[in-house]
């Protein structure tokens, strides 16, 4: 059965202590391709050193929307060096954020519009992350410049009502183990109901996003003691949500590859 992990930070120090572990054993496990995303300029060398490392990591650059104050002034011409530096890289994670303490929403839309248009122009996929801010990012992207493979929303949240919205606009969803907690449950089952089955990913977020501790089978500290999601966990959670939508487990992986080419391209 071949895996695809839709959306992680495999770069993020806190999994670097059991980095090595964690690599050797996920193609042993049958992942073919994660997507691997970066947040900022700091943190885009790593990511590209993972590509460089290992076949199965497809790269992601981008600034995510918390860091959007901290980025150099030349970070445009930076982001385009990593991306033309690797074909197969795609544009993320970047997107809208209100949630965060003093949000500086303008800035976040001058960089998610540019982030947007170089996609575009590159004819690279973006990843893109929302937060209370769903009204704004769907009239954003509305009237932004689309490659035709589409957009991902990962680890999607936002109203179930505006999903035959972004649909029209060619968006993926992913999904991540979090939603498998049981205070998540009710917004699961809707979404499973609205989002189409060939838009739908299933990813990691690791190490962020973990699975319910009680059921995890890879489970993970930080050195502070608290819950990491490791991306070994991409395997349960293939069988779990397999049993939600009542598939077997082998047809969801199949229908998965698809849309993961479909989205990111690849044989």
């Amino acid at each position: 059965m071949k895996l695809f992990d839709a959306h992680n930070h495999l770069q993020d120090e806190r999994l670097i202590p059991h980095l090595e572990q964690i690599t050797s054993e996920l193609p042993k496990l049958g992942l073919v391709e994660s997507v691997v995303a970066g947040s900022g300029a700091e943190d885009w060398p790593e990511v590209e050193a993972l590509a460089n490392h290992y076949s199965w990591v497809r790269p992601s650059f981008g600034v995510h929307p918390w860091y959007v104050s901290e980025q150099p002034g030349n970070w445009q011409q930076i982001l385009v060096q990593f991306l033309e530096a690797s074909p197969n890289a795609m544009v993320g994670e970047i997107g809208l954020d209100r949630w965060i303490k003093d949000a500086d929403v303008p800035l976040q839309l001058r960089f998610f519009k540019t982030q947007l248009q170089m996609a575009a122009d590159l004819k690279r996929t973006p990843t893109v992350h929302c937060l209370q801010a769903w009204g704004l990012l769907l009239e954003t992207i509305k009237s932004a410049p689309r490659q035709a493979r589409g957009f991902l929303l990962h680890s999607y949240g936002g109203p179930s009502e505006m999903v035959s919205e972004f649909v029209k606009l060619g968006a993926h969803f992913s999904v991540s183990p979090y939603f498998l907690h049981a205070r998540k449950a009710a917004q699961l089952n809707t979404f499973l109901q609205v989002i189409p089955i060939e838009r739908l990913h299933l990813e990691t977020d690791a190490p962020d996003m973990w699975p319910p501790p009680e059921r995890c089978p890879y489970p993970l500290l930080d050195p502070a003691g608290r819950p990491i999601n490791d991306p070994r966990n991409i395997t349960w959670f293939y069988d779990e949500f397999a049993k939600l939508k009542n598939l077997n487990a082998e047809d969801l992986a199949a229908i998965l590859e698809q849309n993961h080419r479909q989205l990111f391209g690849g044989a």
